[in-house]
């Protein structure tokens, strides 16, 4: 058991496990962030190493963002350290701010100089456990953007924008319960203006139509 301070740090050195430099440099002995595009995600995985190794670096990534949110926090004990305003319950603004932490851990990793992915996929895992309808959503947006245009950075941003605005419809015009929405609608937007941080160089290659693309996508054997 520990108070908020720990589960905020253990949340970071969560996020904050490289998956991506682990794999590779066990698997090919590279650093991954030297390779392919550079970036320490699953995404540069899938090109310097294939599609399995890939997706199983991307799943490890949404595990910890999910871990952060839904385990690190039940270690939690005590009063809450400051009055909360919002319109969560405590455990549920702790699981906010773990969550943000394991996604600030995933993209300045302290394992790795501070250089790590991009925060999608540990997202997704954080975003998965505070509100699962709309990560799924925003997921089979993913899914369809990138085998139509076969982009996964397209495939990522339109996730990111997904998300807020699947929530958004969902409680304004379908009228879905969602509890504490007037706070998480401004957390989801948070999140996406950071994925869309992350993804500023993958935006502007876009824009000039010099982003790699994946001609053959292939589901692994």
């Amino acid at each position: 058991m520990m108070p908020l301070a720990l589960v905020v740090v253990l949340s970071y050195l969560v996020g904050s496990f490289p998956t991506s430099i682990i794999i590779t440099k066990i698997v090919r002995g590279l650093d991954i962030r030297e390779h392919g595009s550079g970036n320490a995600g699953g995404t540069n995985v899938m090109r310097v190493l294939g599609y399995r190794m890939g997706i199983f670096v991307i799943a490890i990534d949404i595990l910890k963002g999910y871990i952060a949110t839904m385990i690190v926090t039940k270690l939690m004990y005590g009063p809450f350290p400051f009055t909360n305003a919002t319109p969560f319950t405590d455990v549920t603004l702790i699981r906010i701010i773990a969550g943000c932490m394991a996604i600030l851990g995933h993209v300045w990793t302290a394992f790795g100089g501070f250089r790590g992915g991009k925060g999608i996929a540990t997202a997704g895992g954080v975003l998965l456990g505070l509100a699962t309808i709309e990560a799924l959503i925003a997921l089979g947006v993913f899914s369809i953007v990138v085998l139509l245009f076969r982009y996964i950075s397209l495939g990522s941003i339109s996730a990111a924008v997904a998300f807020p605005l699947t929530m958004c419809l969902r409680h304004n015009v379908f009228h879905g319960e969602l509890q504490g929405y007037h706070t998480l609608i401004f957390f989801s937007i948070g999140i996406s203006l950071l994925l869309l941080y992350t993804h500023r160089a993958n935006i502007r290659r876009l824009l000039d139509g010099t982003e790699h693309r994946f001609t053959k996508i292939r589901l692994p054997e």
